[in-house]
């Protein structure tokens, strides 16, 4: 594949998808929405990749959405509504649908989309100067890519009030302060932090990684006893697996596991 606004590498089955318009402290348009979502897209079905990073080059994770006149949105006219998105630059897969974890490592400035974005990943850490704003009521317009769900429930409705309803800036300590990262550190330590994080998930078995992750991300909008329902048809299913074998057996023989299962070809339909 091939990139005008993002980069793509692939290292030990970890892929860092980087922001790469530099020069517009990496504003967000048409065209990054589209390669965003196609890459998306085609990292979930490659199974050699257990985690994605994404992050920024230079000073700014993303300074928001490209306001200037030759990239500037427009609402489309059509009744489908796929194209409608994309007119606005809504990605066509968000980072939570995918079935393997999404780390943002907010290098620097996050502000509108470049927070909206960040919050439907699955982890966030972010460097301590960055500036962080959900600024879309100061620009007459509203928060959106599902934020009036995801942050209040992560930050609570309090915190979510203070932040989208006055498009005030905050810091990114004030962001973990807030249970909306889980680390702030400085600015060149984010990404190794990132990508060290994301090995990880190296030891632990795939398709318990994806199930889980649709499990935390449905738990948003579901009550406690229908994910406790959820969990134990699943559970009933996993310990026949065989990762669930290997995951014993190689702790009881004190190695590292040799996962046998694939996300794409195993990941089993959930329980409504």
């Amino acid at each position: 594949m091939t990139f005008s606004e993002i980069l793509l590498n692939i290292d030990e089955g970890i892929a860092t998808i980087t922001l790469n318009r530099p020069q517009a402290m990496n504003s967000w348009t048409q065209q990054m929405a589209l390669e965003m979502g196609a890459v998306l897209l085609a990292l979930d079905r490659d199974d050699s990749v257990r985690a994605i990073v994404i992050t920024g080059v230079g000073k700014a994770f993303c300074a928001g959405a490209d306001l200037s006149g030759n990239v500037a949105f427009q609402v489309g006219d059509t009744e489908d509504e796929e194209t409608r998105r994309a007119s606005l630059a809504f990605p066509a897969v968000m980072p939570w649908q995918l079935k393997k974890p999404v780390i943002a490592a907010l290098n620097g400035h996050a502000i509108g989309v470049g927070i909206t974005f960040a919050m439907n990943c699955d982890i966030r850490f972010v460097a301590r100067d960055a500036k962080i704003q959900f600024a879309f009521v100061r620009r007459g317009i509203t928060p959106e890519l599902s934020s009036h769900v995801i942050v209040p429930r992560v930050a609570g409705f309090s915190r979510a009030a203070d932040l989208m309803l006055t498009g005030r800036m905050i810091n990114g300590n004030e962001l973990v302060e807030m249970g909306l990262a889980s680390k702030a550190l400085p600015a060149d330590e984010v990404l190794p932090a990132a990508l060290a994080l994301a090995r990880e998930f190296h030891k632990a078995a795939p398709v318990s990684v994806a199930i889980s992750k649709r499990l935390l991300w449905d738990s948003l909008t579901s009550a406690a006893s229908e994910t406790d329902a959820k969990e134990f048809k699943i559970f009933e299913w996993i310990c026949t697996q065989p990762d669930a074998i290997e995951g014993i057996e190689s702790f009881l023989q004190k190695r590292e596991p040799k996962w046998k299962m694939s996300v794409n070809r195993d990941f089993p339909p959930l329980p409504k």
